[in-house]
């Protein structure tokens, strides 16, 4: 039996297909900006379109850390009473 037709017949089960891959494959380069921005023409591999989603994924960790980090900073630098602090809270509860 083919692999093909072993994917095929455990489509109902937990393995992922073949089409099904592809089609997340192709999601993910949409949502890449790295990606995204090429030409059509530019061709670019699974492999490559998922190393670049880690990338950016890891990058955008590095942001939300970094402007956690602000967020504390600011925080620890106005009175906590303030109009200001109580605006600051509101927007991110």
């Amino acid at each position: 039996m083919s692999s093909r037709s072993r994917s095929s017949r455990h489509q109902g089960s937990s393995r992922i297909s073949d089409d099904q891959i592809v089609d997340l494959i192709s999601k993910l380069r949409s949502l890449l900006p790295e990606i995204r921005n090429r030409r059509r023409s530019d061709k670019v591999s699974a492999s490559k379109v998922l190393q670049e989603t880690c990338n950016y994924i890891r990058n955008l960790h590095q942001e939300v850390d970094d402007l956690s980090e602000r967020l504390s900073q600011l925080l620890q630098s106005i009175d906590p009473d303030s109009a200001e602090a109580s605006i600051i809270r509101s927007l991110i509860m």
